[in-house]
C-alpha cells in the first residue's frame, strides 16, 4: 500500500512540474470533490434527508474552473512580488487584505446563485447582513494556513495545501448560508 501511495505522490509531483496550471486546476477539482462531500456532510448536519448531488458537482466546477487557476496565479503572483523565503508574514497579509475578501465574496455569490438557485436579490442581501462576519472568521482562520503555507511548502505544494483546508471552510461557509436562507413553508 505505501508504494502505491509514493508512486502515486511522485507521479503527482511529475505532473506538478510538466503541467503545472493543469494538475492544479484538476487538484482543485478534486478539492471540489471533497468540497461537494463537505456539502454532502453539510446537508445531513442542516438536516436534509435528501441528498443533492447536482451541488456536489456545481462546487466541483468551482475548484476546476475558478479555484486552481486563481491559486495557481496567486501563489506565483505572491512569490514574485515578495519570496516567502523573504517575508511569509507580508505576503500573508496582503493575501488576507486582497484575495481572502474577494474570494469569500465570490463563493458566497456562487453558492448562492449558482449552487442555490437564488436571486441575485435574496444573494446581495444574505452578503449584506453575513459577509462581515464571514470575513472576520476567514481572518480568524486563513493566517494560520497561509503562514505554514508560504513558510513551509515549495510553491508547487500550496495549491494543493490551500484546497485541503478549503475543504474545511467550505463546510464552515455553506453550513452559514444553510442557517441564514429563510425556509419556504410548505403547504
Amino acid at each position: 500500500m505505501a508504494d502505491e501511495v509514493k508512486s502515486l505522490w511522485n507521479r503527482y509531483l511529475s505532473n506538478l512540474q510538466q503541467h503545472p496550471l493543469r494538475t492544479k486546476a484538476i487538484t482543485s477539482g478534486t478539492s471540489g470533490v471533497l468540497a461537494g462531500s463537505a456539502d454532502m456532510v453539510a446537508q445531513k448536519l442542516a438536516g436534509a434527508k435528501n441528498l443533492q448531488f447536482k451541488r456536489s458537482f456545481l462546487l466541483m466546477l468551482y475548484g476546476f474552473c475558478y479555484s486552481g487557476p486563481f491559486g495557481h496565479y496567486f501563489h506565483w503572483l505572491m512569490e514574485k512580488l515578495v519570496p516567502a523565503a523573504r517575508d511569509s508574514k507580508t505576503i500573508v497579509i496582503v493575501e488576507q487584505l486582497t484575495s481572502s475578501p474577494w474570494n469569500n465574496f465570490l463563493f458566497m455569490t456562487y453558492l448562492g446563485m449558482v449552487v442555490e438557485g437564488r436571486k441575485w436579490s435574496s444573494v446581495k442581501s444574505q452578503l449584506k447582513s453575513h459577509f462581515p462576519s464571514v470575513q472576520l472568521n476567514a481572518w480568524r482562520f486563513w493566517p494560520l494556513v497561509g503562514l505554514i503555507n508560504y513558510k513551509y511548502l515549495p510553491i508547487q505544494l500550496r495549491v494543493l495545501f490551500h484546497n485541503l483546508a478549503a475543504v474545511c471552510w467550505g463546510i464552515f461557509l455553506i453550513l452559514r448560508s444553510k442557517a441564514s436562507v429563510p425556509k419556504l413553508a410548505t403547504a
